[in-house]
């Protein structure tokens, strides 16, 4: 593999993590680290208190996990959502809807829902984020198939590097049903976030430096039990990374971008 140029070192705020074995960070943490066990039962999804009652159970399930861990790591960080740039990154966006809006459109589409369409889109998420925080900053969504966590992770830091301001990064995907289930393979639900910032505070808890490195890459192998029972999920390329967080060792890893390119980080803890 070959290496470019080195790029500044930023630090890490508020990692967050949610699925419904793993409902919050300080339970992700401990079965990340192998100290301690996963939900069971396990959990239904989060009610996110960033939106009102009505939207929150109107809300599908991807926009209900991408917020919930959107606001523990703000929360975490220390920081204001209304003037935080951010950054959602789905692979598929939610896969229920879209397997309805096919069926329905392929049977009746005159019954199409209107409020199942704006949920539809890929943006919807971080729609439902501006709008519930009132966030003025800038927003983004991302989308890389199964280097999407990686490739939200590449976005963010070079939004950061490039103007020295914090920047929320969110992931999640959600179930594959239907006959996209036959084309897509995501199981279960994953939320990821974090906040990227250009210096270190009193709330960082990793540094991490970062290259685009090219050459063959292959996905991670995962250290933990409670991580490889996630790994069917289309953001599972985000676990390394959280591996590492809740293991508070350093680390040397390299996120595949591609076949041919990868995001290599090293991350250090903080004390």
């Amino acid at each position: 593999m070959t290496t470019p140029s080195t790029t500044p070192t930023l630090y890490i705020e508020g990692p967050a993590l949610w699925a419904p074995t793993l409902p919050g960070w300080d339970v992700a943490r401990a079965a990340l680290r192998g100290e301690g066990a996963p939900a069971d039962p396990p959990v239904k999804r989060p009610a996110p208190q960033v939106l009102a009652p009505a939207e929150r159970r109107r809300a599908p399930d991807s926009v209900a996990i991408a917020l919930e861990v959107a606001a523990a790591a703000v929360a975490a960080a220390g920081r204001q959502a209304v003037d935080l740039p951010c950054i959602f990154a789905s692979a598929h966006g939610d896969l229920a809807i879209n397997d309805y809006m096919c069926a329905t459109l392929a049977s009746e589409p005159t019954l199409l829902s209107p409020t199942k369409f704006h949920n539809s889109v890929h943006n919807a998420a971080v729609g439902y984020w501006t709008i519930g925080t009132g966030c003025m900053a800038s927003s983004n969504s991302v989308s890389s198939f199964e280097a999407t966590f990686a490739a939200g992770l590449l976005e963010a830091a070079a939004q950061c590097a490039c103007d020295q301001q914090a920047v929320l990064l969110t992931g999640f995907d959600v179930q594959a049903v239907g006959p996209l289930a036959s084309a897509v393979h995501s199981e279960g639900m994953l939320a990821a976030a974090m906040v990227i910032a250009p210096q270190r505070s009193e709330r960082s808890v990793a540094a991490f430096d970062w290259s685009l490195a090219t050459g063959p890459s292959q996905p991670l192998a995962l250290q933990s039990d409670a991580a490889r029972a996630l790994q069917g999920n289309s953001l599972a390329d985000a676990l390394p990374i959280y591996e590492a967080l809740a293991r508070g060792g350093e680390a040397q890893l390299a996120l595949p971008l591609s076949a041919r390119l990868a995001l290599h980080l090293s991350i250090r803890p903080l004390a």
